[in-house]
């Protein structure tokens, strides 16, 4: 699933080709996509027709268009989604969902998203051109200005669970996924499995400072591409996958020490780690009750 760079880069690219153009048509090709828009493919479309694009924002892993009537169009990539920035001449793609037929676009583009597996979706936000009520669960990210670095260290050493479920808890900080959170740990010298209530002060500083590193890493070289369903509002592949420690290389020494990264299932996913440099966290000792003896 794409992570905060991999959305930030279709953010910035959606802003750049966009912003300032109108909305003539929209054509739903498949109804899935935006099976969360109460007013379904027909209300979805007559919505967004004649609507300006005033921006384009990001909160975590979502994406929103403010439009000049104070609603947005919220949207989320999933699996596989996509937000091309196509020639209005361009052929459709073979799994070609939306497309937004816009006037005034930079080159006169249009918006297709695409997405094969269709876990993604797209939806019109009403009043959400500031921040989508639908969204605002969802905690800012560390690349936020407004991010609260003494809250988030806060609550996570009060937390038992694991740090990397919470550097996956979207309400706690959001954008950082499973690629990112295993690169940062790495990087930290931190196991997953220890939990935040045994973590330091300066651990979790240091935690993240690394997660901020490494997605700002990952933005400067387009994000992280493993397949070519990640790409661009261009089609083009991020190549960050060259430059991690961790995250899929599994019986690959480490490049700190040497020693092979091991790959261990995680919440229906997997984590990679270095047990030299990250080692598993020792289980907490449970003291048995005194069993007092009857008179």
């Amino acid at each position: 699933m794409p992570e905060l760079p991999e959305v930030e880069v279709v953010r910035a690219g959606l802003e750049r080709h966009v912003v300032g153009a109108r909305i003539a048509r929209v054509d739903v090709l498949h109804p899935r996509p935006v099976r969360r828009d109460p007013g379904g493919p027909e209300g979805f479309a007559a919505a967004l027709a004649g609507r300006r694009i005033d921006g384009a924002r990001r909160r975590g892993k979502y994406l929103w268009l403010p439009l000049d009537n104070g609603d947005a169009l919220l949207g989320h990539l999933g699996m596989s989604g996509q937000m091309l920035v196509q020639p209005q001449e361009a052929p459709p793609e073979r799994h070609l969902r939306v497309r937004l037929v816009l006037e005034g676009a930079a080159e006169g583009r249009n918006i297709h998203f695409v997405d094969q597996r269709m876990f993604g979706g797209l939806s019109v936000s009403a009043g959400g051109a500031e921040l989508p009520p639908e969204i605002v669960h969802i905690a800012r990210d560390p690349l936020d200005p407004a991010f609260d670095d003494d809250l988030f260290v806060a609550r996570v050493r009060k937390r038992s669970s694991g740090v990397k479920r919470l550097l996956l808890d979207q309400g706690l900080i959001s954008g950082v996924g499973n690629i990112y959170a295993d690169e940062a740990l790495w990087r930290a010298r931190l196991h997953g499995e220890r939990p935040g209530e045994r973590l330091t002060g300066p651990q979790v500083r240091a935690l993240l400072d690394h997660a901020r590193e490494v997605m700002d890493e990952a933005l400067g070289q387009g994000g992280t591409s493993f397949d070519a369903l990640y790409v661009n509002v261009n089609g083009e592949s991020g190549y960050f996958d060259r430059s991690l420690h961790a995250y899929g290389r599994q019986d690959e020494p480490c490049d700190r020490c040497g020693t092979p990264i091991r790959r261990v299932a995680f919440m229906n996913r997997s984590s990679y780690f270095c047990p030299r440099c990250q080692p598993v966290p020792r289980r907490r000792r449970v003291m048995p009750l005194a069993v007092i003896a009857p008179d």
